[in-house]
């Protein structure tokens, strides 16, 4: 996923919380917790970079945390809370 062009989906909206936020699927009902500021700040940050590559060198992640961002980000695209740009 490291070199995909992804984004939020648009039928997907984020719900600031303490943890995190809240990521809801207006079409599969779908509900899902991101349960740290740095993924909710990575996220919100996809469309504006050309890869998730490029949005963790902006958003200032430590590249021995890429491989969990990675995962993280894989299960969102795979949960259709993000989606190919």
């Amino acid at each position: 996923m490291l070199d995909s062009p992804l984004g939020l989906h648009p039928k997907v909206a984020l719900r600031p919380e303490p943890f995190g936020a809240l990521a809801y699927h207006y079409d599969t009902r779908r509900l899902v917790f991101l349960k740290h500021p740095d993924v909710v700040r990575v996220v919100e940050a996809l469309d504006a970079h050309d890869s998730l590559a490029d949005t963790l060198v902006a958003c200032g992640i430590d590249r021995s945390r890429w491989p969990s961002f990675d995962r993280a980000i894989t299960s969102l695209y795979e949960s259709e809370m993000l989606h190919d740009r």
